[in-house]
């Protein structure tokens, strides 16, 4: 991160940060900040929005509008101040449990609605806080303190299901793929309506030492080995791409967004009634 950035939207005395040696959060952190000030947001316009998990500890850092909510229902406190300031820019930051496991409800709803929110998920594919269970996103075979014998179920495919709900921007990353993750994070922001980023993030701590990639270098090393991009893949066969996830932006569309279409519709009709 740029120092200038850092001093501008770092609260410095709640450092040092307390995720893990090789957790891709900060990394996320730094991404999000980058597209903020490139951007030009002023700190006063920007509330970040988070729930629990390792995830959630990210808004502390910030200087900006921001607020520590509970377990999974982020998006509906967003929502609400969405509602009440539409002017604001809401980030929301989550982990693959908070957002698509017991906040999985509110994640359909809001992308049904497309309310203008931002949601960005760094996805771990495990529980790293609260002691390394399987998420919605642990990848079948794949070990966790719930799942000693390998993971049975499908995992969630965030980019589908979000699309699925009606999204009207969805993209992936990575943290090791930083400059083109900084690209996808800056056009999510900017975009009108409810836009998502699933963002593959490293675990060290809970995933990584579960499932031999025990050092934060073979973290990393396996999601540049795992993942190819979508223009990159458009010229391989299914074969080539084997079980390697695709990253990019996926959908870009402009539909109705819902603080406009509610005061229009609700808002303004309730005043014609009343008067």
């Amino acid at each position: 991160m740029k120092t200038e950035i850092a001093t501008n939207y770092i609260r410095k005395e709640k450092l040092p940060f307390i995720w893990c040696s090789g957790c891709g959060h900060g990394i996320a952190l730094a991404s999000i900040l980058r597209a903020v000030d490139s951007i030009g947001w002023k700190k006063d316009e920007v509330c970040m929005i988070s729930g629990i998990g390792c995830c959630g500890r990210m808004p502390g850092y910030v200087d900006c509008h921001t607020l520590h909510t509970t377990h999974g229902r982020a998006l509906t406190f967003a929502t609400g101040i969405k509602l009440a300031n539409p002017s604001l820019k809401v980030i929301v930051v989550m982990g693959d449990g908070d957002a698509v496991a017991i906040g999985g409800n509110h994640f359909i709803h809001t992308a049904r609605r497309n309310t203008d929110i931002t949601a960005i998920i760094c996805n771990n594919y495990i529980y790293g806080m609260t002691g390394g269970q399987a998420s919605p996103t642990t990848p079948r075979g794949s070990f966790a303190s719930t799942a000693p014998y390998g993971a049975a179920e499908p995992p969630f495919d965030i980019v589908e299901l979000a699309i699925g709900c009606g999204a009207s921007y969805v993209a992936r990353g990575t943290v090791y793929h930083v400059p083109a993750l900084d690209k996808l994070l800056k056009k999510a922001l900017l975009h009108k309506g409810f836009s998502v980023v699933d963002v593959l993030s490293t675990c060290p701590t809970a995933y990584g030492r579960r499932n031999k990639m025990r050092t934060p270098v073979e973290n990393f090393m396996w999601l540049k080995e795992n993942t190819i991009g979508i223009s990159a893949a458009k010229d391989k066969t299914k074969e080539e791409i084997g079980e390697k996830t695709l990253i990019g932006e996926f959908l870009n569309v402009s539909r109705p967004e819902y603080t406009e279409l509610y005061e229009k519709e609700i808002v303004e009709k309730a005043k014609s009634i009343r008067s």
